[in-house]
C-alpha cells in the first residue's frame, strides 16, 4: 500500500471516529503495511483481518476493538498499545514488544505470541485459550480472569505476573 493510499484511508478513518461526514472505517484488509511507521494512530474499530504489519511501529496505537483476526504482526513494536477488545484470534504477534500494552478483553484464542516481550501488558479477561505463549516474557503481565485453557506457556517468564485461580489471587515467582 502506498502512502498516499495509507495516509487517505486514515483521514477517512480519523473522520469516521469523530462522526464527519464522508468518514469511512478503515478497511485494510490483507494490506501489506510491512515496516509501517503508525505511531500514535487512532485506528478504533479498524479492520486489518489478514493485513501484514510485520516489523511496523505501532507505538501508543490505538486499535481498541479493532479486527487483526490472522494479522501478521511478527517483530511489531506495540509498545502502548491500546489493543482493548480486539480481535487477534489467529494473529502471528511472534517477536513482538508488548510492553504496557492493554490487551484487556482481548480475543487471543489460538495466536502465536511466541517470545514475545509482554512485560507490564494488561491481559485481564483475555482469550488466550489454545495460544503460543512459549518463551513470551510476561513479566509484572496482568492475567487475572484470564483464560489459558490450552496455551502453550513452555519456558514462559511470569515472574511477578498477576493470576487468579479460582477466587484467590496468585502472585508468580521467579521461574528458577
Amino acid at each position: 500500500m502506498t502512502k498516499a493510499k495509507l495516509a487517505a484511508v486514515l483521514a477517512a478513518h480519523a473522520a469516521w471516529c469523530r462522526g464527519e461526514a464522508g468518514g469511512v472505517r478503515a478497511n485494510l484488509v490483507k494490506a501489506n503495511l510491512t515496516g509501517a511507521d503508525l505511531t500514535g494512530v487512532d485506528l478504533i474499530k479498524a479492520n486489518l483481518t489478514k493485513a501484514n504489519l510485520t516489523k511496523a511501529d505501532l507505538w501508543q496505537v490505538n486499535l481498541s476493538g479493532a479486527d487483526l483476526t490472522r494479522a501478521n504482526l511478527t517483530w511489531a513494536n506495540l509498545t502502548w498499545a491500546n489493543l482493548a477488545g480486539a480481535n487477534l484470534s489467529g494473529a502471528n504477534l511472534s517477536g513482538a514488544n508488548l510492553t504496557w500494552a492493554n490487551l484487556a478483553g482481548a480475543h487471543l484464542a489460538g495466536a502465536s505470541l511466541e517470545g514475545a516481550n509482554l512485560t507490564g501488558a494488561d491481559l485481564e479477561d483475555a482469550d488466550l485459550t489454545g495460544a503460543n505463549l512459549k518463551g513470551a516474557n510476561l513479566t509484572g503481565a496482568n492475567l487475572t480472569l484470564a483464560d489459558l485453557m490450552g496455551a502453550n506457556l513452555m519456558g514462559a517468564n511470569l515472574t511477578r505476573a498477576s493470576l487468579w485461580v479460582g477466587n484467590r489471587r496468585v502472585e508468580a515467582k521467579r521461574n528458577e
